[in-house]
């Protein structure tokens, strides 16, 4: 078996310390977020009510929760098993799973969508083109991904975030390269949108989501 990458460790070990006060802050973003629940929810329209959806990096489930609400039938997968603690608890009557996105135990073709909120953000961007091919393996043709991801050209770095000793970089992209990187990959890129910086939120820079069908 091989060993996980360095930064697949790094990001397990550092969601494993924060899981609980990372609920705590995020676990109504949803609530003041209508141009993200219109995302999802467009997203949910091109899936259709048929066939499986994966919340890849789903940490406590929350936008895994949202989707099936919309009527999806979804599980969520994390690296996290203690972010999958708290899904569990929160969303007693959905499937989480562990597992890496860039290993997914999953046979060709079996999805009919996957989304990644936030998710990409902890892998080098050497490695998106493996996860983006990874992804496109799982999804059945035609099948769509929604990808959001914050906006920018330097990753923040977060050491000892609520005085936990670990420390993690989130990076920051722009939405025309991941999208050329997508459809590299083979998928065909349908929404490119992006949200502009607020300053009283937790969207402290743009936030974009990029729809995209295999």
């Amino acid at each position: 078996m091989t060993a996980d990458p360095a930064f697949v460790a790094t990001t397990r070990t550092f969601y494993d310390a924060v899981a609980e006060d990372y609920h705590a802050r995020f676990r109504t973003a949803l609530d003041d977020a209508p141009l993200d629940r219109a995302l999802m929810g467009a997203f949910a329209e091109l899936v259709g009510p048929e066939g499986q959806v994966a919340d890849l990096g789903c940490g406590p489930g929350l936008v895994t929760a949202h989707l099936a609400s919309l009527g999806l039938s979804v599980f969520g997968l994390d690296l996290s098993a203690s972010m999958l603690a708290i899904a569990r608890r929160e969303n007693p009557g959905l499937r989480f799973e562990q597992g890496s996105m860039l290993d997914l135990d999953l046979p060709d073709g079996a999805l009919a969508g996957a989304v990644s909120w936030y998710s990409s953000i902890h892998t080098p961007w050497e490695r998106l083109p493996d996860l983006f091919a990874e992804v496109r393996r799982v999804l059945a043709p035609g099948g769509h991904l929604l990808l959001g991801f914050q906006v920018g050209d330097e990753p923040r770095h977060h050491d000892r975030p609520w005085g936990h000793p670990v420390a993690l970089d989130f990076e920051r992209r722009q939405p025309e390269p991941m999208a050329g990187l997508l459809e590299k990959a083979g998928f065909t890129v349908l929404s490119r949108t992006v949200r502009v910086q607020e300053a009283d939120t937790s969207a402290q820079v743009p936030q974009a989501c990029l729809i995209a069908r295999r």
